[in-house]
Order: C-alpha cells, then structure tokens, then sequence
C-alpha cells in the first residue's frame, strides 16, 4: 500500500493516529487528487464535528465538493480501497515514524520546488533571500507533542526548572552583573536609553568587546555608524589604543596586537552595516543563515545599533501608522529574533528632549514609543552630567528589569574611558550615595559567573608609546 493511503486509511480508522498527526498534515504533502480530496475532507470533519467520520458520511461529504465526475469516481475508489485493505498497522510507534518522514520528505521537496520557482521567475513576488528560511523551515518539520505545562503532571519537570542553572552570557562589570544575576540570559531584548552623545553605542562596543573576550561569537548590525568606525572603536578597547592614536599606530605594531587577540580569542565578531531605516528582521536572518552558510558562523548575542532607526517587518514603510506602533512593532520582531535563535539581543534608544536635559531619566522619556520598554525584558538609563563627565564617570539608572528585582541598586556609577572605548568598575566609595545600601547581594561576581575559565581584562603591557 501506499504511504499516502496508508496514512488516509489510519486518519478514517484509528482517532488516536488522528489526533496525533492531524496538526502536522498538510494538503500540498498529497500530489494525487483523489488524496488530496480526501484528506481535505477527513480533515474537515475532524475540526468540525470533533469524530472520526464514517465510510457512509465521507461518501456523502465527498459529493458536496466541487470537482469534476473524474475526481469524483477516483476519490470514492480511493475510499472503497482503503475500507477493503484488511492490513492492520498496530504499531503506533512505527505509524507516526513513518508519517513524520513523509511530512518532512514532502516539505523539503515542497521547498526545493518553491525555491526553484524564485530563481527561474524574475517577476515573483518573493526575493532570494527567502530561500534560506523556506529551506530551514521545511527542514524542521517535526511531529511537537506537547501541548501545554500541565500543572500537577508535570511538577518534576516544574521543580528541576527552578534548580536549573540559566545560561547566560556575563558582563565584565560588577553592577551589571548583579542586577542581572550574572549576565543577560537567552531569549531577551536588552535596551540601553541615553540621549545623544551619551555612550549608546560606546556601551554595546565595550559589551561586544567583552564578549569576544570570553571566546563568544558576537553579531554587531549598525543602522548609524560604518562597519569601519564600529571595528575602529572595538580596536580601541581590545588594544587599549585611543582612537586618535589608532592612525598613527605603526602597522607592525598593530598586527601583533591583533595576532595577540587571534592567540588568545576563539571568538568572533562580525560586523555588518546597512542603510538607515532600510533594514528589519528579515534582513537579520538572511544574514544570519549567509554567516552560517558561508563562515560557519552562528552569534551567540547580537548586538543592533539601534532599534529606532530599523525598519519594521510586518508594517510596511510610508505605512499611516504612529511612532508608537512602529517602534513596538520593531521592538517585538527583534525580541521574537531572540527567541527563535536563543539568545540576547542588545540594542539602544534615544531620549526625549527632556529627557536629554534630565539627570534622573525615566521611562517616560523613551523617545517615539512606549511600547519599547513595554517589549524589552531590561531597560536601563544612561546618564552623564559635567561633573560626572570630569572625574571620567557615568550613571546607570534601571528603568525595567525582569531578571531581578529593579529596586535594588537602582542606580550605580561605571567609570567611562571615552578615548579607548571603555567601561569600567569603579571604587565602592562612588556608589555610597546611589546604591541601596544594606541590601545583601549574592550574585556572583565576573570570574565566578564565567566559571573561572576569565577573568576581567588586564591591560597590562598594552600601553601604547
């Protein structure tokens, strides 16, 4: 017997093969039209009347769709073969096996047809760069049984995840490491609010640099700066060289300070450009599955600088939509890239007017959108005035955090190098009139959260002459 009447024989006679793969069934999965026809029809029934139909109904329902005499006779022979097939499948197991492989099998041929349809077709209304994600998807056709937490069955499963250890990719900056718990965990969108000239983008350079440090593999998207300029500032903090000094380094000089970085780093770093407001998610896997198939490389954090001047998937450009909606639509596309890749997202925001002026910036000073904070999983401030500015210190200020209660150390100072591009832990005695003192802090500081495989970097012996 066929695979396809197999499988239609055991949607008509056995409920709990139906119910387990009805969800994943798929008429394009079926080429004849007698199959075709009858699946659609059992599958009809199904959702409808929530019971396997009888051979008498199906003949009846059969006759109700519009097809020609030919289709007709064809599908009610199928129908006939199928009651008169005395073959028994009693292995559930190896049934649903069986229609798994044939649901894959027939999505990457789907797939591969589709995409064949793209390339040969110049007016089709789909780009080449969608064939990657018509291959992944169809790639990952699988039979998910789970359908649910269900809440006294499944309180093991409910107890191991309280004790499981999140993973998470630490910070080299003590107070950031405490407000959340060690690092920022997979799946989140992390924005960083300051107003024009603050340290946006210097902050996600030092967070990037310090990721590479610890042998990850990191993805910088600029909408604002060249690729160049974001590898210059990097350059600066990996090399402890001021950016002025950057071009008057001799070029021996430099490369063994790279050979250095490439003896003692195992990560990567990427950086890519694109225009302003010419980006969005969609662009985002492109690349991300062009960096997988071109350099075998796959991000484990994702840095995009910043969110406001990306562009929106789902809305299309010029659309008559408000700041509010747009920016939170960017927001969730970037926190649902997150999600479906499994790891952090870093991005920035722009300050109101106001809020530029305000040496106690709240949310309420999130230029465009609210919908931002109400999307990110960490929102904080950063703020800077000219005293701060002149013993080379700044002020972060939680605004929302999910990984930890944001009352405790709302607010704390990070030294600040502008010329090399760099943040730093400063003395306790400057955090005394900010940070909420008598509040007991177990969080593990850098070397423990990164299991004392690094530690914070010393740049000892780099001083440039």
């Amino acid at each position: 017997m066929r695979t396809e009447a197999a499988i239609l024989k055991n949607l008509i006679q056995n409920e709990e093969y139906t119910r387990k793969v009805l969800p994943f069934l798929k008429e394009d999965y079926f080429t004849e039209n007698a199959d075709k026809n009858l699946y659609g029809t059992v599958n009809e029934f199904v959702n409808k009347y929530n019971s396997l139909p009888s051979e008498e109904a199906l003949q009846i329902e059969l006759s109700e769709v519009k097809m020609n005499e030919e289709e007709y006779k064809d599908s009610l022979q199928l129908l006939k073969d199928i009651g008169n097939d005395g073959e028994d499948y009693t292995d559930l197991n190896w049934l649903l096996d069986k229609t798994e492989k044939f649901c894959q099998d027939k999505a990457i041929y789907n797939a591969v047809v589709e995409s064949i349809g793209i390339l040969d077709n110049p007016k089709s209304n789909q780009d080449k760069g969608a064939i990657p994600e018509i291959l992944s998807d169809a790639l990952s056709v699988s039979f998910d049984p789970h359908v649910g937490h269900d809440y006294l069955d499944d309180s093991d499963e409910r107890f191991d995840f309280y004790h499981r250890v999140e993973e998470r990719i630490p910070f080299d900056l003590d107070y950031f490491n405490r407000i959340t718990k060690g690092g920022l965990p997979q799946k989140t969108l992390n924005i960083c609010l300051a107003g024009t000239g603050v340290g946006k983008s210097l902050f996600m350079c030092h967070v990037a640099a310090s990721c590479l440090s610890q042998n990850q593999n990191v993805l910088y998207i600029t909408l604002e700066m060249a690729e160049e300029k974001i590898a210059e500032r990097i350059d600066a903090n990996m090399l402890d060289v001021a950016v002025d000094d950057l071009h008057a380094l001799p070029k021996d000089l430099y490369d063994r300070k790279i050979n250095n970085l490439r003896t003692t780093t195992k990560g990567k770093l990427i950086v890519k450009e694109y225009p302003t407001a010419s980006a969005n998610v969609n662009h985002f896997r492109a690349l991300l599955n062009e960096l997988n198939l071109k350099r075998s490389f796959v991000p484990d954090i994702i840095f995009v600088d910043y969110i406001n001047i990306c562009s929106s998937s789902r809305i299309k450009t010029g659309a008559n939509v408000n700041s509010y909606t747009y920016i939170k639509s960017i927001a969730e596309e970037l926190r649902g890239l997150a999600v479906e890749h499994k790891i952090p997202v870093v991005s920035a925001t722009q300050t109101t007017r106001s809020g530029y002026s305000n040496t106690d910036v709240g949310l309420e000073d999130t230029s465009e959108s609210f919908g931002l904070p109400a999307t990110a999983d960490l929102m904080f401030a950063i703020i800077s005035t000219e005293q701060m500015e002149e013993v080379g210190q700044i002020m972060v200020k939680q605004l929302k955090n999910r990984y930890n209660d944001p009352t405790v150390n709302k607010k704390f100072v990070v030294g600040i190098d502008r010329a090399k591009m760099r943040l730093y832990d400063v003395d306790q005695s400057a955090q005394d009139e900010l940070v909420d003192n008598g509040q007991e802090d177990d969080t593990p500081s850098f070397d423990v959260a990164t299991g004392g495989k690094f530690k914070k970097r010393d740049f000892t012996g780099f001083e440039y002459e």
